[in-house]
């Protein structure tokens, strides 16, 4: 099963997606997680996004594009993957459209979730991970089984992202999380019609 998951962040496109990961064996695709595993790769790719993200540029979405096929085809991919986030932008869209013509794949299910922006100043200043594995916690709906341990390795160490924080959420939720991902994510939904 081959799906789009769009939204803000802090909508639960990560949540939903290990949920469907799990359920269905469709293997979650975030361009986060992508973009840094593909810099950590001795690959030609890897060489030039590493190079672009050093040099404190943003990486093009022809470069995006090119980094999704190359790893929709990878076997584990075999039973369908999730994309969390992307595209971002019609051209984007237009992009993943031809890609999957190309491979002769097709998308079953494009999924926007909505979210209320109050609820998104509450998720996203309640996480903190786990410096060690770097497993998600929220100060409400998911802490650790015993106060400052992670539940997966043991460790006692945890952090926030900056842009976590209370104040700093507050004062960039309403601009930079709430509405401009959502915006994004509303002009990409009608193509998916």
């Amino acid at each position: 099963m081959n799906i789009i998951l769009l939204g803000p962040p802090g909508s639960g496109k990560g949540t939903q997606a290990k949920r469907i990961e799990q359920t269905y064996g469709s293997i979650q695709l975030s361009t986060g997680d992508m973009l840094r595993a593909t810099t950590d790769s001795d690959t030609e790719l890897g060489r030039r996004i590493k190079a672009i993200m050093d040099s404190g540029q943003l990486v093009s979405d022809d470069i995006i594009v090119e980094m999704i096929d190359h790893r929709i085809v990878q076997p584990d991919c075999g039973k369908g993957f999730i994309l969390d986030g992307f595209p971002r932008n019609v051209p984007q869209a237009k992009a993943l459209d031809a890609m999957l013509a190309e491979h002769c794949l097709k998308l079953d299910h494009v999924i926007l979730l909505d979210v209320d922006e109050a609820a998104l100043v509450d998720r996203l200043s309640g996480r903190f991970t786990c410096a060690q594995c770097g497993a998600s916690y929220h100060d409400r709906y998911n802490r650790p089984s015993r106060d400052g341990v992670c539940d997966i390795c043991g460790g006692t160490e945890f952090t926030r992202r900056a842009d976590d924080r209370p104040e700093a959420v507050i004062n960039t939720a309403l601009v930079d999380l709430a509405q401009v991902p959502n915006r994004a994510s509303r002009d990409v939904a009608p193509w998916s019609r």
